[in-house]
């Protein structure tokens, strides 16, 4: 058996029967029942603008019908060259398996599926669908993709997808976000979730002496002595660079969280979707 057919049987087995995909309400959004107005965003239908509440409220704001509240969720892998790595499994491999997972637990709620891939550029799009080989595809892309000596640019994946959605949406956002983003214009029209891949040794490395290392998103090769000292102001700068990642996520309402290599990852999406 393939990787690829590997985790996806493996994420199928675990959605339908025994992970957060038993709950319907998986992700945070709205219900089939009532017609709600909400204030006007760019990129939304003019033509369902209530102009009756627009001139009360001297802003504008618009109808939801009963039909748009059908979620549209949306799955951005980000896969630059820090993904390529890994002390048991690679992190691209890791958000493999996330996009199975969010995958069919979209599927099986009902709602819509699209998924793309960015480095410093988007890479692929795959246009929103209810069908499983949807899921296949998109899984195969991840693996598929040449991640090294790619670089990151959040502010394309943001005014990309900023353009590209016009109806409100809920994205979810996979990566290992060495690069802090800034998701304040995308996220006051869609909801936003990051998912954090991230392995243990990265975040704390072991000492290693003299060693010769390569970046794997420029290939600069670095040489060094890399003792006690100098590995924990590295872990430190980690930490540093993390509290003031999670510092942005917040302030822009961005609900996260963090998936190791080595751990499970449905365990760290129950509680992200349970809110716990």
């Amino acid at each position: 058996m393939s990787k690829l057919q590997k985790i996806l049987v493996k994420a199928r087995r675990q959605v339908f029967s025994e992970m957060v995909g038993n709950n319907a309400s998986i992700f945070h959004g709205e219900g089939y029942d009532f017609i709600e107005l909400r204030e006007y965003a760019p990129g939304d239908d003019i033509r369902h603008i209530d102009w009756n509440i627009t001139a009360k409220m001297q802003k504008p704001f618009i109808k939801i019908f009963r039909e748009e509240r059908e979620l549209n969720i949306v799955i951005a892998s980000v896969l630059n060259g820090s993904v390529h790595f890994g002390a048991k499994k690679f992190k691209q491999e890791v958000i493999a398996e996330l996009v199975a997972l969010l995958g069919y637990s979209t599927i099986k709620n009902g709602d819509l599926l699209s998924s793309y891939i960015f480095t410093d550029k988007m890479i692929s799009h795959n246009r929103p669908s209810k069908k499983l080989s949807h899921i296949q595809k998109s899984v195969d892309e991840v693996l598929k993709f040449n991640a090294l000596n790619q670089k990151v640019d959040f502010s394309v994946l943001s005014d990309t997808l900023f353009k590209r959605l016009k109806r409100k949406s809920v994205i979810l956002i996979v990566g290992d976000f060495f690069e802090i983003p800034d998701f304040k214009l995308l996220a006051r029209k869609h909801e936003i979730i990051a998912i954090i891949v991230r392995d243990h040794l990265e975040e704390k490395p072991p000492k290693m002496g003299f060693s010769s290392l390569v970046d794997p998103e420029s290939g600069a090769l670095l040489e060094g002595d890399f003792n006690a000292k100098s590995v924990e102001t590295y872990a430190q700068k980690v930490q540093a660079h993390d509290r003031e990642l999670f510092k942005v996520l917040r302030r822009e309402q961005v609900r996260f969280t963090k998936v190791y290599t080595d751990s499970n990852p449905t365990v760290a999406l129950r509680r992200l979707f349970d809110g716990k």
